[in-house]
């Protein structure tokens, strides 16, 4: 075992490796900040399917078909498929990958399930169970209001602390060794309930449970948050964000300028109407598989902290009265010149 176990933080003597990533983004994303930094924008929000849940599945195929493709390999030929998202049962990861002929798990971290396959394909390469792992997961704007809101027709008025499903999705192949970044550490989270209900409010629900997650990495690790170039959650938009560096200035922390969060990056707040931010699981997954993966390859990153946040609710779970629980995974992702 190449590994080590200190608090809720597993440190790895040899660091998985980043071998390829690849981003999907639908036009609205498209039209964002970081409408360059993804690999494809479609403008069809049905991706050439019938229905919306359709269309996720295949943005999420098709970002690992991509990644794959970078790394010259197949997804067959990939040792676990380690995939979630937003749906009923995951069926969007199921259908994507009901015929990529490799190991699948199913996953469900909602928002947080980037960094939880991340955490876990890295274990799996890091134990030596595996060479080769795809971690990939998405959303799309339209299954999630369906699912968890109102259908679309209805055109019910969003609340202003509400935030914007992400259409997207992220994928990354996970390898033992290569040129690309290192994944260092993994802090698992711990469920953390603020007794918050406003399913409209997901950015302070989550946000305890961000704040938890980063307080124990760096208890854990024994860094400060300078050690990062950046810290970036995800998606707590920028009500979440603000109350995260908050809880931090009580304890007498100041998080500066390298803390930020996904909901916050993805979109023009003001030019492109979405209140809170961005959210769900493809928020994340496209700012760290494209923009933040960039950054590394432009050298602008060395260090960085990812930590995606979920909340884990449903829809009956909330009409029945019950509060929001928030997780948060964090991930340590690092240059290989400063392993």
């Amino acid at each position: 075992m190449s590994c080590k176990k200190i608090g809720h933080t597993v440190r790895f003597d040899a660091p998985p490796v980043i071998r390829s990533s690849a981003a999907i983004a639908g036009k609205k994303e498209g039209d964002g900040p970081l409408g360059d930094r993804f690999d494809q924008i479609e403008p069809d929000a049905w991706f050439g399917q019938k229905t919306w849940e359709q269309a996720e599945s295949a943005m999420l195929r098709r970002s690992l078909d991509l990644a794959c493709e970078k790394a010259a390999t197949t997804p067959g030929a990939v040792d676990y498929l380690l995939s979630g998202d937003l749906q009923n049962q995951c069926a969007g990861a199921a259908y994507a990958l009901r015929d990529a002929g490799a190991p699948y798990f199913g996953l469900y971290g909602a928002c947080s399930t980037m960094a939880e396959a991340l955490t876990l394909g890295a274990m799996l390469i890091a134990g030596g169970y595996a060479e080769t792992c795809a971690a990939l997961t998405g959303s799309h704007y339209c299954t999630a209001e369906r699912q968890y809101r109102f259908p679309l027709s209805y055109g019910c008025v969003r609340t202003p602390t509400a935030q914007w499903t992400v259409t997207g999705a992220g994928a990354f192949l996970l390898g033992k060794s290569g040129p690309g970044p290192r994944i260092t550490a993994v802090t698992t989270g711990v469920i953390v309930d603020a007794g918050i209900k406003d399913m409209s409010n997901m950015g302070a629900a989550m946000a305890p449970a961000a704040y938890n997650t980063l307080r124990q990495h760096f208890m854990d690790t024994g860094r400060t948050p300078e050690y990062y170039d950046r810290i970036i959650t995800g998606d707590l938009g920028h009500i979440g964000h603000a109350a995260v560096r908050e809880l931090f200035r009580r304890d007498g922390a100041e998080l500066d300028e390298r803390y930020d969060d996904c909901g916050r990056m993805v979109y023009d707040r003001e030019r492109q109407d979405v209140h809170g931010g961005g959210s769900g699981a493809g928020c994340s997954a496209v700012v760290l598989a494209g923009h933040l993966m960039r950054e590394f390859q432009e050298g602008k990153l060395r260090r960085l902290l990812f930590a995606a946040t979920g909340a884990l609710m449903s829809p009956t779970a909330s009409m029945q009265g019950q509060s929001i629980p928030g997780i948060c995974h964090a991930v340590s992702i690092e240059r290989a010149e400063t392993v």
